[in-house]
């Protein structure tokens, strides 16, 4: 018996994360059920999802998707700025932003998928892709039972992750983006025990966390999400589980570490095409993720609207080159949203790196003297302009 209704799609969306699922659900929507759609995952995106940081801007995500109390963990009033040798500046915002709980943010996403007409096999993982004669693609999917079975989809969208190795190798998608912009290492902890507000991010600074930063995320007013990401360049000299070890035993001595997770992340932004041959990248997959915050769940969701919606515009396309011009726009659409801003960033980014501990001390003991209110952020960035003047200069290329 097949794994499948049809033999054949207009779009199969391949991943579901934030990206493949706002992907699926947006093109759904849109085309009113007139079109066959098709959303592959090896696992329920409800079950063991990423975790990376949860946090959000309510305001942003709102504007993608209605928030639901059933799948926020908490609210964030703040962040605390704490620099090498513990000199905390605070930001404070009533309403900074979100902790979610990822298993019941997918799952809503999931449904929403469903409700609008898309087909959702969470027991399937996509095996490898090809180009058929006529311009169709076949896609080879590996079943619960692990039996291979294909389907053909006149449009792709690739939302498989940092690296997308599903798309390595094939010869029309030469130059495309490959999700692999400025990979880094991350790792983190899902611990109880450390003290934090509940209502705060903690970010730590300094050559401790080599072109990087470390950080703590509440997460239910008990647990906490307990990490660090390093430049690319970076050798700790230790693994990056047993660097974190150190780390959470030295400031943490009371800390339960109930399970550690790592790999490498997309922190960067190309100008590299995001949709050639009908297949469309999407979120980590486009490299679509802020250089130095990391952030990515917003992007990823802004990035699969922006794809489902370029998707639906190359259907219509009554040409070759009609479609041409609609795969070479996505790159467009994306860079007026969010793209251009990444790539600013990511040349501040060098600047912010050359940063030397005593500077960021130096800022953070000033600001830590004055009042919760006038602890803004222009005044967080501008006391570590002040400390670190070179870094004036280094920003030129930032500022154009």
């Amino acid at each position: 018996m097949s794994l499948f209704k049809f033999q054949s799609y207009d779009l199969v969306v391949c991943g579901a994360g934030p990206a493949g699922l706002m992907a699926a659900c947006t093109f759904a929507r849109q085309t009113g059920g007139a079109r066959r759609v098709l959303l592959l995952d090896k696992k329920a995106p409800w079950k063991e999802p990423i975790f990376c940081a949860e946090a959000v801007s309510e305001n942003r995500l709102g504007k993608l998707w209605p928030v639901d109390r059933s799948w926020v963990r908490g609210r964030i009033s703040g962040i605390y700025f704490t620099s090498p040798s513990r000199y905390r500046a605070e930001f404070y915002s009533k309403n900074c932003g979100l902790i979610l709980d990822r298993s019941g943010f997918h799952h809503a996403l999931a449904d929403g998928c469903a409700e609008a007409g898309v087909e959702c096999r969470f027991d399937a993982l996509v095996k490898s892709l090809s180009r058929n004669e006529d311009g169709t693609w076949n896609i080879c999917v590996k079943g619960a039972d692990g039996s291979l079975e294909s389907v053909n989809a006149k449009a792709v969208v690739d939302a498989t992750g940092p690296g997308a190795r599903l798309t390595h190798g094939i010869e029309c998608l030469d130059g495309i983006e490959s999700g692999d912009t400025d990979l880094e290492p991350a790792v983190f902890a899902v611990a109880e025990g450390i003290e934090h507000s509940a209502e705060h991010i903690e970010l730590f600074f300094g050559s401790e966390f080599q072109d990087g930063y470390g950080w703590i995320f509440p997460r239910d007013g008990v647990e906490v999400n307990i990490g660090f990401v390093l430049g690319k360049s970076a050798l700790p000299g230790t693994s990056l589980r047993e660097k974190l070890k150190s780390f959470i035993a030295e400031r943490y001595p009371q800390a339960k570490v109930k399970a550690i997770y790592g790999g490498m992340i997309a922190c960067g932004q190309s100008k590299r095409p995001m949709a050639l041959c009908g297949l469309f990248k999407a979120g980590d997959a486009a490299s679509c993720v802020n250089p130095i915050s990391r952030s990515g769940i917003v992007e990823s969701m802004l990035c699969g609207k922006i794809v489902a919606q370029s998707v639906a515009e190359w259907l219509d396309a009554g040409t070759p080159d009609a479609r041409q011009k609609v795969e070479h726009e996505v790159l467009d659409h994306w860079m007026k949203e969010l793209g251009d801003a990444h790539l600013q960033i990511a040349r501040a980014k060098p600047g912010f790196n050359a940063i030397k501990d005593s500077q960021f001390d130096r800022a953070a003991k000033s600001l830590s003297k004055l009042p919760r209110e006038k602890q803004t952020l222009f005044r967080i960035f501008f006391a570590v302009l002040w400390a670190c003047p070179s870094l004036i200069w280094k920003m030129r290329s930032f500022l154009k």
